[in-house]
């Protein structure tokens, strides 16, 4: 990771969302259960992974303005992230509850309604530091949590250089036809959105493969998708074709939290570094494979060059099936 300073320059990549405080089980949550304390959110896992991808990076996000609020600043600095778009102010900072079985299947519960995280808006953003970025990463999260959040993300959307959106769709914060209206609309003119399947493609999009989703996601404006697949890799679809990025076998399952987030983070870091979709997707599909082996949304996070050694391990045979969408 480079680490020239972010105070006169605009980053590789902004991420804007809410920090959350994880408290983290490996037994159902109970009075006495040992749990982790750490600091994890959307926006945070992948702000984190595009810093270990190699992007200078920046988190737009609120947090409250106490010791609990510079705790969770200091982390945000630990990983790599500059913390110059932070904003602070008095209020509640949101957490939640995860518990993971030993297959690394997680449960989780929220306790975010009315956060401090959720108040941000349009004015808590740099508006030069986004259209510089080389590329602005948002979530369906960030635009469910509040209407403020939602017109933030308009926002940035609309200033961004590249625009790279994951759905990320949590029911208990809107409903399928809710997030299906914000992808139509947050994928138009959007350089990449990176919808899951199944769940989201056939929730959100009406879609039953995944080349059928990123065909709509296209047709909804998007000028790439990459549709993650969990263990079969992800479908990518663009100007220059669509195909089949092969999966990468994960060494160690001990927690998915954060996966599609790393996924996120690390194409877009490669892409406003100069990859082109195709290796920045590739790199991403590796990340994500190595970091269900840690604990928590941040609990492992790949070093660019560990990533790469790991992308290497799966061969070239799937990630070189490209057919012609033209």
């Amino acid at each position: 990771m480079r680490t020239r300073p972010l105070s006169d320059v605009a980053p590789d990549v902004a991420v804007l969302g809410e920090v959350l405080v994880e408290v983290s089980t490996d037994r159902p949550a109970g009075h006495g259960v040992p749990a982790v304390l750490g600091v994890s959110g959307d926006a945070l896992n992948a702000a984190a992974a595009a810093a270990r991808a190699g992007a200078d990076t920046a988190l737009a996000a609120v947090l409250p303005d106490d010791e609990l609020g510079r705790a969770v600043a200091d982390r945000v600095a630990e990983l790599g992230v500059s913390t110059s778009l932070l904003r602070f102010r008095p209020g509640q900072q949101g957490m939640y509850l995860v518990h993971c079985d030993p297959g690394g299947e997680r449960a989780f519960a929220y306790a975010r309604r009315g956060s401090v995280g959720s108040t941000l808006g349009p004015g808590d953003l740099d508006e030069a530091a986004l259209r510089g970025a080389g590329a602005v990463v948002a979530s369906g999260i960030a635009c469910a949590v509040s209407d403020s959040a939602r017109r933030a993300v308009r926002s940035a959307a609309g200033w961004a250089r590249r625009f790279v959106f994951d759905p990320n769709h949590r029911p208990r914060l809107a409903s399928p036809g809710q997030a299906a209206a914000v992808l139509e609309e947050m994928a138009r003119g959007a350089h990449l959105v990176t919808p899951s399947f199944p769940g989201e493609a056939q929730a959100l999009l009406g879609a039953d493969t995944p080349e059928e989703a990123a065909r709509r996601t296209l047709a909804a404006g998007a000028a790439h998708a990459a549709v993650t697949c969990g263990e079969r890799g992800a479908y990518l679809a663009g100007p220059d074709g669509e195909g089949w990025i092969g999966a990468v076998p994960a060494p160690r399952v001990v927690d998915q939290t954060g996966a599609g987030d790393v996924f996120a983070g690390t194409a877009a870091a490669r892409i406003a570094l100069g990859d082109g979709l195709e290796e920045a997707a590739r790199l991403a599909v590796a990340a994500a494979s190595l970091s269900v082996g840690g604990r928590g949304g941040t609990g492992l996070l790949p070093a660019l060059e560990q990533t790469r050694a790991h992308a290497r391990t799966a061969g070239g045979a799937d990630r070189n099936d490209r057919e012609d969408a033209r």
